[in-house]
């Protein structure tokens, strides 16, 4: 008898931070793991160490998912293994902590082809084989700024992210009953090397009781989307956030936001990166 095939999850932005805590916690549950990202080198070195500790397949797919259509190179990988995605997770992201016309605009376009197309591309691509076998799991990674009013700075960021959490919430209506479990996972400060990318990191303060390990924030998310729930806040601080800014009236909330924020805005980028 050919022993069956392990079910995979296919995680993107998985090189480091929130992604790579998804793989390890994937990994531990026996799943096997195909890890994108633009750093095939720390792919594939994570891809080994689960692997051998796990005893499942890990394999890379170095892609840039900032590019249209970056969804056909990294299916296209998966077919010519014959694997298909039982879980998906979208989590691939950057920060642009600048007034909007600050930033060169291919960042700004990268910045939305990466945390808004393609995550709705990858999702349209696994969905219909995940209905035909009746089963299937995916989180999208938002953010508790995803329900925050806009400011200065990171202009993109809350829409984007809301979003993300709006599509959760449809995809939940939409396919639940033939299923699916869909999650919009939304952190609050997580330490990672998010902010390090994003060139704020000497602005962070990591010994913050309300700063999340990576690993906290993906045992909430996992739990949370195997019970069902489509939007899960790890933490009572951040729920507690998300209440507030439901609850009182935005121009407070704007205010608010906009003052604690400002001291994260860089100055205008010299040269496009």
């Amino acid at each position: 008898m050919v022993e069956p095939q392990r079910k995979l999850a296919l995680i993107t932005g998985a090189s480091a931070g929130i992604g790579a805590a998804f793989a390890r916690a994937y990994a531990a549950k026996g799943y096997d793991l195909a890890l994108v990202a633009r750093r095939g080198d720390r792919l594939a070195e994570l891809g080994a160490e689960l692997s051998a500790r796990y005893g499942i397949e890990a394999f890379a797919i170095a892609a840039d998912l900032s590019i249209l259509d970056a969804e056909a190179p990294v299916m296209a990988a998966l077919a010519e293994r014959g694997r298909h995605v039982d879980i998906l997770v979208n989590n691939a992201g950057f920060g642009i902590p600048r007034i909007f016309t600050d930033a060169p605009w291919s960042q700004q376009q990268d910045f939305l082809m990466t945390l808004a197309v393609t995550p709705c591309a990858l999702a349209y691509a696994v969905i219909p084989g995940m209905v035909t076998r009746g089963h299937g799991a995916i989180i999208n990674v938002a953010s508790v700024a995803g329900f925050s009013p806009g400011v200065a700075g990171n202009t993109l960021y809350p829409a984007v992210k809301g979003l993300m959490i709006k599509f959760s919430q449809a995809l939940d209506a939409e396919y639940r009953a033939r299923g699916l479990r869909i999650t919009a996972l939304c952190p609050g400060s997580t330490r990672t090397e998010f902010t390090a990318e994003a060139g704020i990191d000497h602005l962070m303060d990591k010994s913050s009781p309300f700063s999340q390990t990576a690993e906290a924030v993906v045992e909430t998310a996992i739990r949370g989307n195997e019970r069902g729930r489509v939007v899960v806040i790890p933490g009572w601080h951040n729920r507690l956030a998300v209440a507030l800014m439901r609850a009182l009236p935005e121009p407070l909330v704007r205010a608010a936001i906009n003052a604690g924020a400002a001291k994260y805005r860089l100055p205008k980028a010299t040269k496009e990166t």
